[in-house]
């Protein structure tokens, strides 16, 4: 008997000894070409890149996976405390695999066998294995290679480095990777600001987003969490009060938007969105972690965009109403029809509204529902009403392409018709009518003597066109390019004082003949270079290129960047080329700073994922900018390496004269904010754009108005009519508060009183003098000359484009 049991025995231990030796043999086949664990040593996972504004505020994010790493120091006790307990509680005492687990494990699943689904037994070191090395296949071969790795992962790594990759990797749903983007994206909070409730929720969501979606089964979600949270008491984590009052909370889910976090700063994101792409290319932005801070200010930009929209909506309400959005059945539950319907996103002043009633004395309409939180409508239905006199503009009105007047708002709105509608002094009931308008332009607010971008408005709407016509628009500048001229001559020989004739002048292009007027006609005689640009002569300017040459004036529109290359043809002294206001407003900043060059720019600093500095705007150098200790020594100075591209005493020359636009020209109504201020009005041929361009010492706003296709705007439509009012608005809110300047003098100027039309020196008491500014060796002429008094007509060989360009109207008229 004895000997039958060895042989038993025997036989046993050599079956046990092949087996072994098999499964040996197939752990090591299947883990002959494991993948190398120490890439986790190298782990940069991608990272959300996030732009700011210029106070640090949140601009926008661009992520394909919403994560934010965070160090495992940064991550508080409780957060990891409902994470361990949710996925693996014995994490920091296990080699890699818990036997522990995995025997409850194999119990749980052979009692609940055929019932129930499969739980896992996988620790946090093996979820790392394979969420970073292996695939998600449900095989033996892979969980045994995860195994493996885990071992080896345990022996390399520290418990927190694991846990730190494991934290920062894992998905969430809703688009969120990591905890922190997680934190961000369910409760719009950093993870250092999470409740208990908040993190068991978290730590609830690996096993299955989707399956504990906060809003579409929000009972299971709940069910999960507090499961989490008796883990936590029962592992001794939080206290049993601490626990019972987590699960008694909601689960308080409150997502972040993604996209654009700053009200009005769209046009502006989207273009630091394509320099960034520009610069390092798509993986950088989407992947690269980026921390990117920007000039935008983002009170004046929300005034300059203010500004614009209030312009533009002027302008298209008196040219009456188009028609509805969309037309809808009112009937029945009208809230969930018109609750289809996409509104304008970044307007949020309006709401769409259908028409119910529509009687004389006026209308009344229901307003777009709400939404709440998960994205679904609410279930209150809001109604207004407005008067016939608050939508009387309406009463012109489009019908079958022609514009004709109604008799009442009756003949213009029906029932179920879709309008945007904007509460009347902050009404809740009552409201006025409103229309996206057709007509549209581009703005720019500019720091001159940085060159940094402070406000950006490329259009009325984002969500309705993404077209920047601040940086995209090439529209012709009209009169507001005459300034770079004068700057030539004023650089040249010519003072403010001289002389130049305001006469008929006809330029001959081949066989045809372009006979440039002054808007309205009329013509001024011999006028002083001040008269020519307070007045925007056309017929003087012309005089000055020609007399100048067109190459000079070439030379220093280039100089100014308003072109790259610019066509030396007579026509385009009135300003026929085209443009953007970018260029425009950079030009101008010349001006406004004494004449260095600058260069635009959206972007102060860009660093990198470890907060390394990648790119700087400020090139400007200090050398004891980084003292040690303070030692009685001088201040440091900031050396400014920016090119001198116009005289100093030039720039103020040409700025004294366009403060005498506002003070006496086009520009007039500026006067009524009552400190200096220089710009120049604009209007390009048939008035298809119109323009202002001005400046304070320290703010430069320019801005066009135009139809994207470009068409008259009206014959007395011109850049002091339209834009001039846009710029009065923005630029009464940019200096709310702040300190009248005056513009610098440079020092050797001469200011002497002179004769407004002669351009010769005044007389002591003389009538119809005013101050100007003589650089060093000049002064008004001793005689009286004039500029093309003789002058026989101009003949010129150009390009067939320019030709057709003259013949058409050739550019600035006002």
């Amino acid at each position: 008997m004895i000997r039958l049991i060895g042989y038993f025995f025997g036989v046993a231990v050599m079956l046990a000894l092949l087996a072994a030796g098999g499964v040996a043999l197939y752990i090591g086949h299947v883990t002959k070409e494991l993948p190398d664990y120490e890439v986790l040593a190298r782990y940069e996972p991608p990272v959300t890149t996030r732009v700011h504004a210029s106070d640090g505020a949140l601009m926008a994010e661009f992520a394909r996976e919403r994560r934010l790493f965070i160090p495992i120091q940064a991550v508080p006790d409780r957060v990891k405390a409902a994470f361990l307990s949710a996925e693996d509680k014995n994490f920091y005492t296990h080699p890699g695999i818990d036997l522990t687990g995995l025997a409850r494990a194999i119990v749980v699943n052979v009692q609940n066998y055929g019932s129930r689904r499969p739980v896992g037994a996988s620790t946090i070191t093996q979820q790392v294995a394979k969420n970073f090395l292996l695939s998600a296949d449900q095989t033996i071969d892979r969980k045994i290679k995860e195994a493996v790795l885990a071992f080896r992962i345990e022996q390399a790594y520290s418990k927190d480095r694991i846990l730190e990759l494991y934290l920062n990797e894992i998905f969430f749903g809703m688009g969120a990777y990591g905890v922190a983007g997680a934190a961000l994206t369910y409760f719009d909070k950093s993870v250092s600001e999470l409740s208990v409730a908040e993190a068991a929720y978290l730590a609830s969501l690996p096993k299955g987003p989707s399956n504990y979606h906060p809003f579409k089964y929000h009972d299971r979600a709940i069910e999960r969490r507090n499961w989490v949270i008796d883990q936590m008491v029962e592992n001794g984590y939080v206290t049993p009060d601490e626990g019972a009052k987590a699960k008694a909370e909601d689960l308080g889910v409150k997502p972040r938007r993604s996209g654009t976090y700053l009200a009005a700063s769209e046009y502006f994101t989207e273009e630091v969105r394509r320099e960034l792409v520009a610069r390092y290319g798509q993986n950088a932005l989407y992947e690269g972690g980026l921390s990117v801070r920007t000039t935008l200010d983002p009170t004046l930009q929300l005034q300059a965009r203010k500004a614009m929209q209030h312009g533009l909506v002027r302008y298209d309400m008196a040219h009456g109403y188009r028609g509805p959005v969309k037309t809808i059945d009112a009937s029945g539950d009208w809230g969930k029809a018109i609750g289809e319907v996409a509104a304008l996103s970044d307007v949020p002043e309006w709401r769409l509204a259908v028409v119910l009633e529509a009687t004389k004395s006026g209308i009344s309409v229901g307003l777009q529902p709400k939404r709440d939180i998960s994205g679904a409508q609410v279930a209150e239905r809001e109604t207004g009403t407005i008067t016939a006199e608050d939508m009387s503009w309406a009463l012109r009105h489009m019908v079958d392409g022609k514009m004709v007047k109604a008799r009442s708002v009756a003949d213009v709105l029906k029932v179920g018709d879709v309008v945007y509608v904007e509460a009347k002094d902050g009404s809740p009931t009552s409201f006025n009518l409103r229309q996206p308008p057709a007509v549209s332009g581009g703005m720019i607010a500019m720091d001159p003597h940085t060159g940094r971008v402070l406000a950006m408005v490329g259009g009325f709407s984002f969500a309705q066109s993404e077209f920047n016509r601040a940086t995209q628009a090439l529209r012709q500048p009209g009169s507001s390019f005459k300034p770079f001229i004068y700057s030539a001559a004023l650089d040249n020989g010519y003072t403010p004082a001289s002389v130049v004739m305001d006469g008929p002048i006809t330029i001959h292009v081949g066989n045809d003949a372009w006979t440039p007027k002054n808007y309205g006609g009329g013509y001024g005689g011999p006028s002083t270079l001040r008269t020519g640009i307070e007045r925007s002569r056309n017929l003087m300017t012309v005089r000055l290129a020609n007399d100048m040459g067109m190459p000079l004036v070439a030379e220093y529109a280039e100089r100014f960047g308003v072109y790259d290359k610019m066509p030396q043809h007579i026509a385009l002294s009135l300003g026929a080329g085209e443009t953007t206001v970018m260029r425009m407003v950079s030009a101008y900043s010349v001006m406004a700073n004494g004449g260095k060059s600058i260069k635009p720019s959206l972007i102060d600093r860009i660093q990198d994922r470890y907060g390394k500095t990648v790119y700087r705007h400020d090139e400007r150098k200090c050398d004891n900018c980084n003292a040690q200790e303070w030692d009685n020594q001088a201040e440091p100075e900031l050396v400014d390496n920016a090119e001198q591209v116009l005289d100093p005493m030039t720039a103020y020359q040409i700025t004294s004269m366009m403060e005498g636009v506002v003070q006496r020209g086009t520009a007039t109504s500026l006067r009524d904010l009552n400190r200096p201020i220089a710009g120049k009005t604009g209007t390009s041929n048939d008035s298809r754009d119109t323009w202002f361009v001005g400046y304070t010492p320290n703010l430069v706003i320019g801005l066009y108005m135009g139809y994207d296709k470009p068409s008259t705007l009206g014959a007395k439509a011109t850049g002091g009519s339209l834009a001039v009012p846009i710029f009065k608005e923005a630029m009464t809110a940019a200096m709310k508060d702040k300190p009248v300047i005056d513009f610098h003098v440079p020092e050797g100027m001469k200011l002497i009183a002179i004769d407004r039309k002669t351009g010769m020196q005044a007389q002591e008491g003389q009538q119809g003098t005013i101050i100007e500014a003589f650089k060093p060796g000049t002064g008004p002429a001793d005689s009286y000359s004039v500029i093309g008094m003789d002058d026989s007509p101009v003949s010129t060989d150009i390009s067939p484009a320019a030709s057709q360009a003259i013949t058409s109207g050739g550019g600035g008229l006002y």
